[in-house]
């Protein structure tokens, strides 16, 4: 029963990394409208079964350039399926968890936690979709998958059990160091959801300046409404291109202070006994992350790059996901 279940989260861990990816192809392919209701696509099973209804509103919208086609539709649909399928396994964990609870020697509230995320991230799929790509519930959506990722990772540590042959004293000091690198990343993995749900990205074309100043026009008061609709400001009006400029701007910074911190976070980690690993695995996944982020405003946004970056941040997550459960593990005194 244990290894069924170590498999079950397992592979669930793989899939929720694959609904990221996927997911975040979808919003950067446009095609997060492609069927316009939940959780099927004009009331049928998949769009195969709704050509007509999809012809009609691409010839409503006038041709295929909108942000609905049969292209759209069977992206959209794609990630509803993987989406459903981690949902199915999330289920099985948690009644797996509750029924072997005794043969796993391991509390199933975690488990049934993740189940409460799970049902939460439906919720926020099918308002994606029904409230029009609403910027707040876009990226809620980003970190409601992020979430369940870390969880699932979390999981499947709790099975592995690694317990690093570290100094206990020095692993002490760096849990509430590795913790905040942990909130440090997630904060930025949100301003990055707010970046791709304005679609800012491209609001600042030139780099390391913006525009050509280091601090230029910004609307920040505009930029972070979190209740508005995309593309608009609170009242109703245009969304101004200085507003886009602040959202940009501020996940440059963000990526700025959590190119430090974890940096330095990093180079603590590689010079511990036991955790040196941990560092060296830590600086390779920033370095790259870092990488795609400047490719990305350099290039134009290349749609394989933009994609990546979205894979390596989650990447990102989990490597801070297991560096602070390994921490965790590590007794606070050497056993006599």
């Amino acid at each position: 029963m244990r290894t069924l279940y170590t498999r079950l989260v397992l592979v669930a861990a793989c899939l929720a990394f694959v609904v990221v990816v996927v997911g975040a192809y979808v919003r950067l392919m446009h095609a997060g409208l492609g069927c316009p209701d939940w959780p099927g696509c004009y009331g049928e099973m998949s769009p195969a079964h709704a050509e007509e209804d999809i012809a009609r509103a691409v010839a409503a919208q006038g041709g295929e350039h909108g942000p609905v086609s049969s292209a759209k539709a069977w992206k959209e649909m794609f990630h509803r399926y993987l989406a459903g399928t981690l949902g199915l396994l999330i289920l099985a964990i948690a009644i797996a968890a509750w029924r072997w609870r005794s043969t796993l020697g391991r509390s199933p509230v975690l488990a049934s936690s993740l189940l409460g995320v799970v049902i939460l991230q439906a919720a926020l799929g099918m308002w994606t979709v029904t409230l029009l790509l609403k910027p707040v519930i876009v990226t809620l959506h980003l970190l409601g998958g992020m979430a369940t990722l870390s969880l699932l990772v979390w999981l499947a540590l709790r099975q592995v059990d690694p317990r690093p042959a570290a100094d206990p004293a020095r692993a002490q000091r760096l849990r509430p160091w590795a913790a905040l690198g942990l909130a440090v990343v997630i904060t930025q993995i949100a301003l990055g959801g707010w970046v791709s749900s304005n679609y800012a990205a491209l609001a600042c074309i030139d780099f390391p300046t913006c525009h050509g100043a280091w601090r230029p026009d910004m609307d920040f008061a505009h930029g972070f409404q979190l209740v508005r609709e995309l593309g608009k400001t609170a009242a109703g009006t245009h969304l101004a291109y200085e507003a886009l400029t602040a959202i940009h701007w501020t996940h440059r910074v963000g990526a700025l202070v959590t190119l430090l911190y974890v940096g330095g976070l990093a180079f603590a980690l590689a010079r511990s006994r036991g955790l040196a690993p941990y560092g060296i695995a830590l600086v390779g996944v920033l370095a790259v992350q870092i990488g795609l982020g400047v490719a990305n405003i350099v290039a134009g946004l290349p749609l394989g790059v933009a994609v990546a970056h979205n894979a390596v941040a989650a990447i990102l997550l989990v490597t801070l996901v297991m560096i602070n459960f390994a921490l965790s593990r590590i007794p606070s005194r050497q056993a006599p």
